[in-house]
């Protein structure tokens, strides 16, 4: 059994009834919708024509949203329907990162996520979905798919159909008649900064409206005039995250690389400051984290109620694991001189683990093509050793050490500050399939985000510290000034990147 829709929308006439019955039957809080219309316009006035689309869950086969979820709050039941459980959901907003369709929300009133159930506790009674009760056109249909006499099964079987955003390989249940492949897809339309009968709200399309971004004009492209407002779910928290985890990260990795290769006299500094700092910012790192949860009261519930197959869930053990081995290295290096190998080299394979694992995190965010880059987890890594050696720099600057771990620090942080910038232009200039993509690199490259991506990125955040190092004669202050200009443009590149990513609309 497969529960799935069709929508005619050759039937369709945009009364928005539907939305209005789904609103009623679940008791939803205003500005947030399980199911919406969406309006275009095609042709110059007077020859214009106006195109409705419906929009919502589209119960996929192969759901990712069910896949990222950390706490199993989302899951498929045996009759195909995608179902949410907000007693377990924790709010991380992740399972709206991996939607293609952008179909979930967060409920204002309960603070989880929700979506269109298929109104299922009305199905398991007998009885269709509100939305296709009400429609006064017949437009919605619903049924099981594997049931060959089924109306939905035999008008998916004979007519023209299409689904939104095949590409994805989500194997979507909702299936459109008589659709225009631009409503399906947001790409293909010009985006406007009024609507139907209001103006959007500023920030609500950044890639629209944004004055640094080109027209991006297609001939003949339909335009948006009616749509619901939709959120950009992570914000400057995950970007803090990345930034910290990188310098918890690279600092015990670059103490484990020190003092495997004879950095003994600088015990001070690698085996107590080190995994000291380790934990300061893998505390804020853990930290920020569960603030940017929608209920920070249930973190526990990636421990007790994990789903294995969520980097989410997979990335707190790790995180776990990492602190624990940090708080052995720091305790061992308190209490006597030498720290046992078992302990570095394990704490540097969980450090290698905890910059890296965010790369599978933001692969499953599959709504979000910009983040699905093969580079992502190299870019991490990378990030990670220029972190750890510019926090390194600065801590052996005010601890002392001795010149050679200093010249080594320079060193590797040349390397890195080369190696990740080759990335980042590797991942922008390279050519790219998707349209989302494109316009996520435009933006950076030469939109409203090239700016600050120029300027204290590539500027202030690589070349500038490498003349520093570089420089004949150079000082202590000036690599500790070079190390101080690397953290805040990997905290910058962070944040443009979170940006960039979100920009695109999914809908």
């Amino acid at each position: 059994m497969r529960y799935g829709f069709l929508i005619d929308q050759n039937r369709c006439i945009g009364c928005h009834a539907c939305t209005v019955a789904c609103k009623e039957e679940h008791n939803i809080a205003i500005g947030v919708n399980r199911t919406w219309v969406k309006y275009i316009e095609k042709g110059r006035y007077p020859d214009t024509r106006r195109h409705f689309a419906v929009l919502r869950c589209n119960h996929c086969d192969d759901a990712p949203c069910i896949e990222i979820c950390p706490t199993v709050a989302l899951f498929r039941r045996p009759d195909g329907i995608v179902d949410f459980d907000n007693e377990r959901c924790i709010g991380c907003k992740s399972c709206m990162q991996a939607c293609p369709y952008d179909a979930l929300y967060i409920d204002p009133d309960d603070n989880t996520a929700a979506k269109c159930n298929f109104d299922a506790s009305r199905v398991e009674m007998g009885f269709k979905p509100a939305c296709e009760v009400v429609c006064p056109t017949q437009a919605i249909l619903s049924g099981d798919l594997d049931d060959a006499g089924s109306e939905i099964s035999r008008r998916v079987a004979m007519e023209k159909v299409s689904v939104r955003k095949p590409e994805k390989g989500t194997r979507p249940k909702l299936f459109y008649v008589g659709v225009d492949g631009d409503l399906l897809n947001p790409t293909m339309m010009q985006q406007q900064s009024t609507h139907f009968w209001a103006e959007k709200t500023p920030g609500e399309d950044l890639y629209a409206l944004k004055a640094g971004t080109p027209d991006r004009t297609i001939p003949g492209a339909a335009r948006e005039v009616y749509d619901v407002p939709h959120a950009t779910p992570w914000g400057n928290k995950i970007a803090l995250y990345l930034w910290t985890k990188s310098i918890s990260a690279g600092v015990l990795i670059l103490a484990a690389l020190s003092l495997h290769i004879g950095f003994e006299q600088d015990g001070v500094l690698l085996n107590f400051f080190s995994p000291a700092l380790a934990l300061v910012f893998l505390a804020a790192t853990m930290a920020l984290l569960v603030f940017d949860l929608k209920r920070p009261d249930r973190f526990f519930y990636i421990l007790i109620k994990p789903n294995f197959r969520s980097w989410l869930a997979l990335g707190g053990y790790v995180l776990m694991g990492f602190g624990i081995l940090a708080t052995v290295w720091l305790v061992q290096g308190f209490t006597r001189a030498f720290v046992s190998s078992w302990v570095v080299w394990s704490s540097a394979l969980f450090a290698v683990a905890s910059a890296c694992y965010s790369a599978f995190l933001f692969a499953q965010a599959r709504g979000r093509e910009f983040w699905q880059s093969p580079l992502l987890v190299w870019h991490l890594l990378i990030q990670s050793i220029s972190a750890g050696a510019a926090a390194l720099t600065l801590m052996a600057g005010f601890w002392g050490a001795s010149v050679p771990m200093f010249y080594w620090l320079g060193s590797l942080l040349i390397l890195s500050l080369f190696a990740g910038l080759a990335v980042i232009f590797t991942d922008l200039f390279m050519v790219h399939g998707g349209e989302e993509v494109k316009r996520a690199t435009e933006l950076l490259l030469k939109g409203d985000l090239s700016k600050p991506f120029w300027i204290f990125v590539v500027g202030a955040g690589v070349i500038v510290p490498i003349v520093l190092i570089l420089w004949p004669g150079g000082s202590l202050q000036s690599s500790m000034l070079a190390s101080v200009l690397v953290l805040i443009g990997l905290w910058k590149y962070e944040n443009l990147w979170i940006k960039a990513g979100q920009s695109v609309p999914l809908s």
